[in-house]
């Protein structure tokens, strides 16, 4: 007990320190009483449109404060991934990482299953018609296209708010390489996996080959899946580590993906945010460079309010919902 009262008091003496030391101009870091309204409670409020997300493949709606809700959005085609998808993900992505208000992101299929994957009757002229007069130029034009198609799952990487992956139903060749972008995965019981790739004759080119590896750590499988592409069931996927938790059906899935982001987004954002820009870059390089990283990283990022107010929460017991952390 003495050993705790101790700690807490040096905790408190170096935040009263932290406080009272000289900060750059334009950064307050006053200890004022936290505002009974700062962080309302994960609200049940029916979801509502975004008006800055208006698209063809996909419905993006304010499921709760902080939250947004991306459906891929063309059920009677088993949402299917059309040439209207494969752009409209980038700029659905990129505006919600320059986004202020969201701090974590839901991305699940509606209808009865999640994606069955691309959409070949809509793009198989763009594959199997190229442009160009002569193989270099068509090879110029191949490599550009798949460049494109890669970008539309990267931008799920590259976006700094963590996005939640909710899997019900078949999730299909381009579909593993969607979720192998996302930050976690969850599924019902009825999901099942498939890199569909060779049974069309083609080798997965925006993804799945370079991610899957690395999410569930296990070459063997990894290559077993490729080369048959036989069904991964929810149990085998749990396994494996290529999600996190199942779920007996669809609603269930979708509560606890909300309110694992809402728990996400009760936290300082600039943390959250570093935490994942960081956990990509480190998952890509040595230990040695990932250290290197975060320590040019965080000497700015060790300047921010967000300590402060998340130290006197913990100070205070109080829960970190009810604190207010500016938009970022």
């Amino acid at each position: 007990m003495a050993a705790t009262l101790a700690a807490s008091r040096s905790l408190r003496n170096l935040l009263i320190r932290r406080v009272m030391a000289p900060t750059p101009q334009g950064l307050s870091l006053s200890l004022c009483p936290m505002s009974s309204t700062a962080q309302d409670e994960a609200s049940t409020a029916a979801p509502r449109e975004t008006p800055d997300h208006s698209y063809e493949s996909l419905q993006v709606t304010v499921a709760q404060k902080h939250i947004l809700h991306v459906q891929l959005n063309r059920p009677e085609k088993r949402n299917a991934m059309n040439r209207a998808f494969w752009r409209e993900m980038v700029e659905c992505f990129n505006k919600i990482a320059q986004d202020p208000d969201c701090r974590a992101v839901v991305i699940s299929g509606a209808g009865k299953l999640f994606t069955a994957g691309i959409d070949l009757t809509d793009i198989a002229s763009e594959i199997l018609q190229p442009h160009g007069d002569d193989v270099a130029r068509i090879s110029w034009y191949l490599r550009r296209l798949i460049s494109r198609y890669q970008e539309t799952f990267s931008v799920i990487e590259k976006c700094p708010k963590p996005v939640i992956a909710a899997v019900h139903g078949a999730c299909v060749g381009a579909g593993v390489d969607l979720i192998t972008a996302c930050d976690i995965r969850y599924c019902a019981q009825d999901a099942l996996f498939q890199v569909k790739e060779v049974d069309v004759g083609l080798v997965a080119d925006v993804g799945t080959l370079q991610r899957l590896p690395k999410v569930i750590g296990n070459q063997s499988l990894v290559n077993e899946l490729a080369f048959t592409s036989r069904k991964m069931m929810a149990d085998e996927a749990l396994g494996s580590g290529l999600v996190s938790r199942v779920f007996p059906d669809k609603v269930g899935m979708l509560d606890a993906a909300f309110t694992l982001a809402a728990e996400i987004s009760t936290k300082s954002p600039v943390a959250v945010q570093s935490t994942k820009i960081s956990l990509v870059y480190s998952r890509n390089h040595s230990v040695a460079e990932g250290l290197n990283y975060m320590a040019t990283w965080n000497m700015s990022m060790l300047q921010t309010q967000d300590i402060v107010k998340s130290v006197q929460a913990a100070m205070d017991k109080q829960e970190l919902k009810n604190v207010t952390f500016s938009k970022l």
